[in-house]
């Protein structure tokens, strides 16, 4: 079980939240002008490393919010939490 430090409530069990997958994707646009592939590639398709990655996270049974979190998806170690629109430096996450 992970223990995810919350950057609005702290430190809470890994149950009371839910993975919302990849995060920094980043939509096509102007939507007249995206391809259908470029639209295909948005909603489809999302990286799965072997390593360090960074996804969306969302506290679901405490504050709500949603938050990034740079997690090894071998040992899942947490290297990194931060929140929505933040950056992290180039060396945590993918």
């Amino acid at each position: 079980m992970l223990l995810i430090d919350c950057p609005y409530c702290g430190p809470r069990s890994e149950i009371e939240f839910r993975c919302g997958g990849e995060s920094h994707v980043q939509r096509p646009g102007p939507h007249d002008a995206a391809s259908d592939e470029q639209w295909a590639d948005y909603l489809f398709y999302r990286h799965n490393p072997k390593g360090e990655h960074r996804e969306r996270w969302l506290h679901m049974a405490g504050c709500g919010q949603w938050f990034n979190v740079a997690r090894d998806t071998v040992t899942h170690k947490i290297t990194a939490i931060y929140r929505m629109g933040e950056t992290i430096d180039a060396g945590a996450g993918s």
